[in-house]
């Protein structure tokens, strides 16, 4: 099966000032698209040409793999924001978040720290693991918690591509905007799956 770009649920200007139009245009306009093409050249012929993303996220290794999860990331990442944001964390997120960080803001300043902090490219993200709690991760490259058996919630794509055009060398300042355009119903429908 071939994979396709997914739609944005908006407009490549629709997340600005957070991200311009242009930085759209790399990120998911040349960036995404070239990750679904290159799984797409990838699979063909192997024993993952008909599989799920899911799939091959989980069981893939090397090239295969680098390309599904950051189709799979990417996707993810761009479903997680809207234009203007959307709300604050749901009742139960919020709870979820005290419990775990000590408060909302505790939250994203360690959220923050480890998007500032991860060297290289790659994601932040937050996860749920079998018993319901929280925690921050840091993947390097195309890393998914997926394979580590961790529920993804919310995640912040840390690569350069993602941000360059608009704050050069501040990712600090990025990450910052960031929270500004969080789809907080969404993350909050996601922490409330089984």
């Amino acid at each position: 099966m071939a994979f396709e770009l997914p739609a944005l649920p908006y407009g490549q200007s629709g997340l600005e000032p957070v991200m311009s139009e242009k930085t759209m245009g790399f990120h998911y306009g040349k960036h995404h698209q070239a990750y679904v093409n290159n799984l797409n050249s990838l699979i063909e012929g192997t024993r993952f040409a008909n599989a799920s993303l899911n799939d091959i996220v989980m069981e893939s290794e090397g090239g295969i793999f680098n390309n599904a999860a950051q189709v799979w990331n990417h996707t993810f990442f761009f479903e997680s924001v809207t234009p203007g944001g959307r709300g604050e964390p749901g009742e139960e997120l919020a709870r979820a978040i005290d419990r775990n960080f000590g408060s909302f803001e505790k939250f994203r300043d360690e959220f923050g720290k480890a998007g500032t902090t991860l060297f290289g490219s790659g994601w932040v993200w937050l996860v749920k693991n079998a018993t319901g709690m929280l925690d921050i991760i840091q993947e390097s490259n195309a890393g998914n918690p997926l394979r580590k058996g961790l529920t993804p919630v919310l995640t912040l794509d840390v690569w350069e591509h993602a941000y360059y055009l608009d704050y050069q060398n501040r990712r600090p300042d990025y990450i910052k905007a960031f929270w500004t355009i969080v789809d907080w119903q969404k993350v909050g429908n996601r922490y409330l799956q089984v």
